[in-house]
């Protein structure tokens, strides 16, 4: 299990982001779900829950969103724990749909 701290883009805006092998769902707060479009599917579509508060990263900064386990295998997004970056190799670069 390991964590990545790293900013993504949701409908343009950087939110504060905790990769987290350990948390098996992922997680935004109000303001991340406000953002989001209902009509357009995003570069990066999962589940998330709704929460009012994630809580801080290891240096005090709020996290905006959580993304969990299932997600990164299902996005094929892997933590390299030794860099602190992510492995996006495995990340579609194209959305098919059968």
């Amino acid at each position: 299990m390991g964590r990545i701290r790293e900013h993504i883009k949701v409908n343009g805006k950087k939110c504060w982001t905790l990769f987290d092998s350990g948390a098996r769902n992922t997680y935004v707060v109000p303001a991340v779900a406000a953002r989001l479009d209902t009509f357009k599917l995003p570069k990066i579509f999962t589940d998330a829950v709704v929460i009012d508060d994630i809580g801080m990263d290891e240096d005090g900064k709020p996290i905006e969103i959580l993304f969990g386990a299932l997600a990164m295998q299902h996005w094929g997004i892997r933590l390299v724990l030794a860099e602190e970056r992510l492995d996006l190799t495995h990340y579609p670069k194209e959305f098919v749909e059968f």
